[in-house]
């Protein structure tokens, strides 16, 4: 566990014993911070191929022993905890498990509440504007209408708009 989330962690309810991440005078961890600083090795991460290409006696392999031993054990000790806590105080142990998730939430929820809600796009989606009408250019082709399939709007001879059952261009006259 990283000492910045450690650090963010609550304290226990006053009846229950502390996190075991909190004990001042932890001699397994104060033994393994040893034996990993003794080594002096940067270590691949256990069980990896890299760990398991290492032969058994380089002192990578045991600092990646040990570092995962501890966070193990860390680990466990902060659930056995965690178990503790939720059949003794349940209401602490939910804001404790809730923790990350509460400051989540306030961290986000400015812009959520920019957002509009669900009525308010259903709103904007009812809101149409009014259909253009279809109109023929001239010099383009025609205009397929739509609602009248098979049909197409031409740009008459005299600058009329023409409905006509085919797409053929209109000769204009000179």
């Amino acid at each position: 566990m990283s000492a910045v989330r450690t650090a963010r962690r609550p304290a226990a309810p006053s009846g229950a014993p502390p996190p075991p991440e909190t004990v001042a005078r932890d001699r397994v961890a104060l033994w393994a911070s040893a034996q990993v600083t003794a080594l002096d090795a940067e270590a691949p991460a256990y069980g990896s191929p890299a760990w398991c290409a290492v032969r058994t006696t380089d002192p990578r392999r045991a600092v990646a022993l040990i570092t995962a031993a501890e966070q193990w054990r860390r680990h466990s000790a902060r659930e056995a905890w965690l178990d503790h806590l939720a059949d003794e105080d349940p209401e602490e142990w939910f804001r404790i498990v809730t923790a990350d998730a509460n400051d989540y939430a306030r961290r986000i929820a400015p812009a959520l509440a920019r957002r509009p809600t669900h009525a308010e796009l259903t709103a904007r989606r009812a809101v149409r504007a009014p259909a253009r009408v279809v109109v023929a250019a001239p010099g383009w082709p025609p205009v397929a209408i739509p609602g009248r399939p098979g049909w197409w709007r031409h740009h008459g001879p005299r600058g009329e708009q023409l409905d006509l059952p085919h797409n053929r261009l209109q000769e204009t006259p000179r």
